[in-house]
């Protein structure tokens, strides 16, 4: 891009100090480092053109760059407990315009301690400000508790928020010096919740922000700020240890593939296999003359032989130069490149000579040594157990381990009904 293009930059600040939970922002929910799930959905987003992660540490650097993000190291003065996350914001996006001569118009503040963001949030602020006429941006979610606050916290008396036309003037101030009051609420009107103006909660987990205005004002609310709802069902961010449980046991069902997340057969004109760990349980049985033996899933070639017949170009690429690779290929039907040490290259190489375009190419592997063909492809896919770096990088994971019938799997998302 030319630095004339619409840039939205996503900022993923994620320090490697953290007392609350240590090294909270490697911990993995649902299998997948919180870094690398904020980074799978920024990338995953329509209107985010740059993702950059800031951190100090090494570790979630790693874990960055290996799940597609740009990393800026953050300097110690703006890494401490007290520093601000503005301050993070502004010091990535000056690095990074400098170090890749680009401007942008927007940039986007995206937490990874909200582990439950989806790119319909990102897309949300960014096209709030990007297109909607708003200076900055926030994710909301529907929110209809009372909220109370206690008096001996060092507040004794009060106004209420939401005095009622049958509430006193003398009830709305009362002295509270000694008990709780209300905050959003009245406590001597309890109105029903549909007579009760909507609340809404900050996230905590997106936020967007016109670049002139944010480097005026060196803070994320300023000028017009728009509201953009999301489902409350997702608001979790993780402070404390059980936060993270309760995160951990809330994936299984928010990370289940929502309506549109998965590939169909309009999206994609090819698919390209890894073999080990993805048409394999990446286990290997060696006789005794030393012939390596693996077991595959015969729903695997069912799905395949589905996706011949819907004439979808199809490909397996292997890094290893075994017989039982080429031998697997030959029944499938399937053209095989084995023996590759750059994946990515042979892959691109490909799609040239077929006249594919890399954009409608599905790649389906498991190991690190596949992410190279994940950022070359629209739908890169990683299969249950892969390794956590690549379940993050993927733009879907299914439900299924190699060599379980994942192919079988992904056939059926893309053929629906042709292959229930």
């Amino acid at each position: 891009m030319s630095p004339s293009d619409r840039r939205v930059v996503a900022v993923i600040p994620a320090r490697g100090g953290s007392k609350g939970v240590p090294a909270k922002n490697l911990a993995a929910v649902g299998g997948v480092p919180l870094v690398a799930r904020a980074v799978r959905e920024c990338l995953a987003s329509r209107l985010v053109t740059d993702v950059v992660v800031s951190t100090d540490d090494a570790g979630i650097a790693a874990v960055a760059r290996g799940a597609g993000a740009e990393v800026v190291q953050r300097p110690t003065a703006i890494a401490g407990d007290t520093a601000t996350s503005e301050a993070a914001v502004l010091h990535a996006l000056d690095t990074y315009e400098a170090a890749h001569g680009i401007s942008a118009e927007v940039v986007l503040l995206v937490q990874c301690t909200s582990p439950f963001i989806v790119r319909e949030d990102v897309d949300g602020v960014a096209e709030a400000v990007l297109d909607g006429g708003a200076d900055t941006a926030l994710t909301v979610a529907p929110f209809h508790g009372f909220v109370w606050r206690d008096a001996e916290d060092g507040t004794t008396t009060h106004a209420s928020a939401d005095a009622s036309a049958d509430a006193s003037a003398e009830t709305a101030g009362e002295t509270t010096a000694d008990g709780g009051y209300g905050i959003n609420h009245d406590k001597s009107y309890r109105p029903r919740r549909q007579d009760r103006p909507q609340d809404l909660l900050e996230t905590g987990a997106a936020y967007g922000m016109r670049v002139e205005g944010f480097r005026a004002e060196r803070h994320r609310f300023f000028g017009r700020t728009a509201l953009v709802r999301t489902d409350a069902a997702r608001v979790l961010e993780i402070d404390d240890p059980h936060d993270l449980a309760r995160a951990r046991a809330l994936a299984p069902l928010l990370d289940a593939p929502r309506p549109g997340a998965l590939p169909t057969r309009d999206d994609i004109d090819a698919v390209v296999l890894d073999f080990d760990g993805t048409q394999t349980d990446d286990k290997v049985l060696i006789d005794s003359d030393g012939r390596e033996l693996v077991a595959v899933h015969r729903g695997d070639g069912l799905g395949i032989a589905a996706l011949r017949r819907a004439e979808l170009a199809l490909l397996i690429l292997s890094t290893e130069q075994n017989p039982v690779v080429a031998a697997r290929a030959r029944k499938l039907r399937v053209p095989v490149l084995h023996g590759i040490d750059r994946k990515d290259l042979a892959l691109k190489q490909w799609c040239e000579e077929q006249g594919i375009a890399p954009e409608r190419v599905l790649y389906v592997g498991n190991d690190v040594n596949d992410l190279p063909c994940f950022g070359l492809v629209g739908w890169p896919v990683a299969v249950a157990g892969a390794h956590d770096v690549v379940r993050g990088a993927a733009r879907a994971v299914t439900s299924t381990p190699g060599g379980d019938g994942a192919i079988r799997e992904i056939a059926s998302w893309i053929l629906g009904k042709e292959l229930s």
